[in-house]
């Protein structure tokens, strides 16, 4: 078989070149978010967080949309998009498999009651938008990367084409996933609020808009309640002051037709479409999922694109006015890393053995699996056969931090924000050396036999 470390021009590259060829990507981006965290600096305050917020919201309704709609738009044909159907398929089994871990974290390590099935989903959800994205777009830029001439574009297209699947899941399993435990919702109740107004007095850590800013006016009239627990827990079990009569929330009245409906409608039933219509599915609809839909639309239809994309096109003035704006998404998406990182972690109540766990199944244990999966799906012919961008984003999946916005849905269901600050913020730390690892890994062992 070929040698992996064989470039184009038949010149061998030295195993030192090889190395240094995979790092190189990593120290970019390390430059990059050092830079952020200077300029966010406490002592130096070269830009506030409120600075930081405004480039967030500029990240996501302008740079990142017009990256996605750019690069996703030129390669996305009907074709690709049924050859492609791995990507977003390796995203709910990324997250399965994470979900495992992070149970086995949970039991292993024994976090705090009210932190299990924050324990879960912050081992389970990782980064799979703004993060692969700029080591995509650091990889392309480096002269000897393996990826060919359209390793940006195809690099950019195979990260967007997995972000819709991810969205669903934030919306559906991590939204709910992440509701503040029952339990710990009443002793609150109970207590006047002292734990609920303690966590309302702690600055909002700019980790709640780096990733998905705007997301705290989505808040919903149940949005900070555990509401699937109060919906299906035994009544026998639960003091009724504090549950809501969620069927008076459903119904007008003893004589509406929706009453009536109830009357014969199996509860179980009924208790799945309460939870699925307060499930704040509609929001999934945000610039940078519009992008991606727009340009998958307008990809398959020959037509379409040919109006928009092709090099003479009658819309190509648009198009390369998106590009340009395109440019500066990396570099201000690590910008924002940086300067989240420079607020440092919040005070958590998680407990130092839950963080090395999470930490450790998340950006070593995970990758290892990530590797068989990848192996078996080769084996399997399920990639595109001869493309190693397409198999680097997906292990690139299994490889990430846990995702940031996680810290937001934290923010939305009023659980967690500080734990969940904290530990993003010793994740990206760890994340330095664990990326670095698994890149050589990937360049050097794993990609020239998938």
């Amino acid at each position: 078989m070929e040698s992996f470390s064989v470039l184009s021009d038949g010149n061998v590259k030295s195993g030192e070149e090889d190395w240094l060829t995979a790092v190189e990507p990593l120290l970019k981006v390390l430059s990059l978010t050092i830079i952020g965290l200077v300029l966010a600096h406490p002592k130096l305050q070269v830009l506030t967080k409120t600075t930081f917020r405004l480039l967030s919201k500029l990240v996501f309704v302008l740079f990142l949309p017009c990256l996605i709609f750019t690069q996703l738009g030129q390669s996305i044909t009907l074709e690709n998009f049924i050859l492609w159907w791995f990507i977003p398929v390796n995203v709910v089994i990324s997250t399965a498999v994470g979900c495992i871990l992070g149970y086995l974290v949970a039991i292993i390590c024994r976090p705090p009651p009210q932190f299990f099935r924050f324990t879960i989903i912050m081992t389970a959800f990782g980064n799979t938008g703004n993060l692969p994205l700029a080591i995509v777009g650091s990889v392309c830029h480096s002269r000897k990367h393996p990826f060919g001439a359209n390793c940006h574009t195809n690099g950019v297209s195979y990260v967007s084409f997995a972000q819709w699947v991810a969205v669903i899941l934030v919306y559906t399993l991590v939204y709910h996933m992440m509701e503040p435990p029952l339990k710990y919702y009443e002793i609150v109740e109970e207590g006047d609020e002292i734990e609920e107004v303690n966590a309302n007095n702690l600055s909002t850590p700019l980790l709640v808009e780096a990733e998905w800013p705007g997301m705290e006016d989505k808040e919903t009239e149940h949005c900070k309640t555990p509401l699937i627990a109060r919906v299906f827990a035994s009544i026998s079990n639960i003091s009724q002051s504090t549950i809501p009569d969620f069927g008076s929330l459903q119904e007008g009245g003893p004589n509406s037709p929706k009453s009536i409906r109830c009357l014969v409608e199996p509860k179980v039933v009924r208790r799945i479409r309460i939870v699925a219509e307060k499930t704040p599915i509609q929001h999934i609809l945000q610039p940078p999922t519009v992008a991606s839909l727009l340009a998958i639309i307008i990809g398959m239809v020959p037509q379409l694109k040919s109006f928009v994309f092709d090099y003479d096109a009658p819309l190509s003035f648009i198009t390369d006015s998106f590009s340009i704006l395109a440019g500066a998404a990396v570099p201000f998406v690590l910008l924002i890393l940086g300067g989240m990182l420079a607020e440092g972690p919040l005070e958590s109540k998680l407990g130092i053995r839950t963080v090395i766990g999470i930490s450790v199944a998340r950006l070593l244990i995970l990758p290892l699996i990530g590797i068989g999966i990848t192996l078996l799906a080769g084996k399997m012919n399920f990639l595109v056969p001869g493309d190693l961008m397409y198999r680097f984003v997906i292990l690139l999946q299994y490889t990430t931090p846990s995702a940031i916005l996680l810290g937001a849905i934290a923010s939305v269901r009023g659980y967690a924000v500080s734990e969940a600050s904290a530990l993003l913020f010793w994740q990206h730390v760890f994340a330095i050396f664990s990326l670095s690892l698994y890149i050589i890994i990937y360049y050097n062992l794993v990609l020239p036999y998938v």
